[in-house]
């Protein structure tokens, strides 16, 4: 049935694309609503696909259909952590990406900062951009001296930024797999070496992918891209396993996509209230689901908790 509803998704999105441009605004200024009718694409998660294929690549975050670091791997990031310490009193955690990132970001930032539990040096500031997906981030330098100006209205600088969590996406990526996921992974690639060139205590890099985009109504990013774009996230992180790629340690950062009302194993629903009326940025409701799956993951990742978490008070005996 998954691969009857993934073929006929496929034809249907061919007829959208023909019609929907990545810059579509509303008609006559009047906001469309999102298509509620796409409550599952038969697309299944990769934390769930086991040794199921997606044209031809295998599931999993990581290589093998696993979910988690191999144990070689993972001891990588747990040296990485392990170099994070405050510089000049300061841990700076930091976003990189688009829209969507920013909305989900900048309310993880509120609630970490409320947070007691949050170890009192780190300082999370939110860098990603309305405006900004993939494409622009490497074409306008103007991007990054707006990811300057909110570090220096924080307070700290780019030479703390120790950790970022970076999400993007192509705009109006309308192109087959598996060109969609190549031209992405191109493109976080020179993301990642802009930011080794513009952090230089950068030792860890946490990237997501775009959630759930059936509901689309503009051709922004609807699906199969948004499924897609976890594929070049894991690509780019397996060039990092492999040593084509230098510089900070990569890793996954929270799985965000869910197949909408189908959901996935762990329960993750992505329901049309989560989204705009465009039906691809997150609502309130959205928002708060990444933000609690971000706070999860600082929270209990064991290259992320040791920096994140505030350590508790050395009892002397």
């Amino acid at each position: 049935m998954r691969l009857v509803a993934l073929f006929s998704l496929v034809a249907a999105l061919a007829a959208v694309s023909a019609s929907v441009s990545a810059k579509d605004a509303p008609a006559s200024g009047k906001s469309r609503s999102a298509d509620c009718s796409l409550t599952s694409t038969g697309l299944i998660p990769l934390t769930d696909m086991g040794s199921r294929r997606y044209r031809g690549y295998r599931g999993g975050l990581y290589p093998a259909g696993r979910n988690t670091p191999a144990p070689k791997y993972l001891r990588k990031g747990q040296t990485a952590s392990k170099q994070i310490k405050p510089i000049n009193g300061k841990i700076v955690l930091l976003s990189i990406g688009m829209s969507n990132a920013t909305a989900e970001f900048s309310a993880f930032k509120r609630s970490s900062d409320r947070d007691t539990l949050v170890d009192p040096n780190l300082v999370v500031v939110d860098g990603a951009q309305d405006g900004f997906d993939a494409v622009k981030i490497i074409k306008r330098p103007v991007y990054w001296d707006n990811a300057d100006a909110r570090l220096a209205a924080e307070g700290v600088s780019a030479n703390q930024v120790q950790a970022v969590w970076l999400k993007e996406a192509i705009a109006g990526e309308d192109r087959p797999f598996p060109r969609d996921m190549k031209a992405l992974q191109k493109d976080l690639r020179q993301i990642i070496r802009t930011m080794r060139f513009r952090y230089p205590n950068l030792k860890i890099v946490y990237l997501s992918s775009r959630t759930y985009g059936g509901y689309a109504v503009t051709g922004l990013n609807p699906e199969p891209a948004a499924y897609d774009s976890a594929y070049a996230v894991r690509a780019v992180i397996q060039e990092r396993m492999s040593g084509k790629l230098k510089g900070p340690w990569l890793a996954w950062g929270p799985y965000l996509w869910t197949d909408g009302l189908a959901g996935r194993n762990d329960g993750l629903q992505w329901n049309c209230s989560d989204v705009e009326n465009d039906g691809t940025h997150p609502s309130k409701d959205g928002v708060q689901k990444v933000v609690t799956m971000l706070t999860t993951f600082f929270k209990t990742d064991p290259t992320a908790k040791r920096w994140y978490v505030a350590r508790p008070p050395r009892v002397r005996p």
